[in-house]
């Protein structure tokens, strides 16, 4: 059992799960996670805010027992994925009594992927509030981080922020507080922004000052640790929603038979002559935790790719699919690619980048193994992205 105290009458009742190596089955976890939910016990009455991962409903059942629990009041949803409300069903069954709290939009979410009855629940709008007696639970709707019914539970008199995903990190750990930990948890967080996040970065940063206002003294989200110095994670979430670029290039590539890679490499010696940052990811090994995470102030990603009957490489295929999912503000895009008798690589390539709007720029395009003035071109390519970042005051 993972029952852990945050202070009298507010409890960590979620479970550890050490082993997890994989999420959504999309994205590796290196350090495990969290299902947290938590227990508030007011003078008058009780609250669950959030439930777990059914697979671990055990553990939820059995902290909540080790707390004598006999009978809940309210069951709050902040955000109605699986990992954090799959197990409601079970828990509106076992307490008869409870209403379950959520929003608007919420609701049908709920109803479609859990089946759950509408009397149960009872709906809530934006800044209201349910008394526990000596406690007030505050609701504040701050929607797509990251669905577009996700909302925030605020404990006003202690000033905790139970805040669902975001500020979340895939982190497992024994220790509650994330003061207890060292820089790790931090790369963590950082990775969980990147992978989960990222893509609602804007409707953060839109919404940043709503949370400051609330001047929290812990943010307590559902995965990871709980911030005990919640200015530390607050000023990250600051930096990595600001749009701040560094002088840096990013080089997704897959190489068949060597030439693409030569070229990559080339760029990369040229790109540091100029004091250019480069960061070459492979992608027969590709972490796209660690992809992404490098997205954040990247300004410019140049693709190495391989033809495969006439096409791009799958793998290739795959990445770009992913790189415009995350929406990211890159602003400028090339290609370095090698094909045999014909390509439409750079059509492919092109057509895959759709929910961000960067620059194309001059494309090198080899036929076999890179000759002469190939190299010349990608030594152009070099002159121009410095250019760029210059343009962009970051070179």
């Amino acid at each position: 059992m993972s029952l852990r105290k945050i202070m009298d009458g507010i409890y960590a009742v979620g479970g550890i799960d050490w082993h997890r190596t994989s999420f959504d089955e999309l994205t590796p976890l290196h350090e495990g996670t969290t299902y947290n939910c938590y227990y508030v016990q007011g003078s008058e009455k009780n609250a669950l805010i959030d439930t777990i991962e059914p697979k671990m409903m055990h553990v939820l059942l059995g902290n909540l027992n080790r707390l004598g629990v006999k009978k809940l009041d309210y069951v709050i949803s902040n955000h109605a994925e699986q990992d954090h409300s799959g197990s409601l069903p079970k828990i509106l069954e076992i307490f008869p009594e409870a209403k379950l709290v959520t929003n608007a939009k919420a609701k049908p979410m709920l109803q479609d992927l859990l089946l759950l009855p509408e009397e149960r629940f009872l709906v809530i709008e934006d800044r209201a509030t349910l008394s526990l007696g000596n406690w007030t639970l505050e609701f504040i709707l701050f929607p797509w981080v990251h669905w577009p019914e996700t909302m925030f539970t605020f404990l006003r008199e202690k000033k905790i922020l139970f805040s669902g995903d975001l500020f979340g990190s895939h982190y497992a750990s024994s220790e509650l507080f994330a003061s207890a930990h060292d820089e790790a948890l931090y790369d963590g967080a950082k990775r969980y922004f990147a992978e989960i996040m990222y893509p609602f970065r804007q409707n953060i940063a839109s919404g940043f000052e709503k949370i400051l206002s609330l001047g929290p003294s812990l943010i307590a989200p559902t995965h990871g640790p709980v911030y005990d110095k919640p200015e530390v994670i607050l000023s990250l979430y600051r930096d990595w929603t600001s749009g701040v670029m560094r002088n840096k290039v990013i080089i997704p590539f897959i190489s068949m038979h060597g030439s693409t890679e030569v070229m990559v490499n080339y760029l990369i010696d040229r790109l540091i002559d100029r004091g250019i940052e480069a960061v070459p990811f492979h992608l027969s090994h590709v972490d796209v935790g660690q992809l992404a995470m490098e997205l954040i102030d990247t300004p410019t990603v140049v693709v190495g790719v391989s033809a495969v009957l006439g096409g791009m490489h799958p793998a290739m295929a795959y990445i770009l699919y992913f790189l415009n999912l995350m929406r990211p503000g890159v602003k400028h895009v090339g290609v370095l690619a090698s094909y045999g008798w014909g390509s439409k690589m750079l059509d492919h390539i092109q057509s895959s980048i759709t929910n961000y709007k960067p620059e194309f720029l001059e494309p090198v395009m080899v036929k076999g193994f890179p000759k002469e003035g190939d190299f010349v071109l990608i030594d152009k390519l070099a002159d121009t992205i410095l250019e760029k970042h210059r343009s962009l005051g970051i070179a």
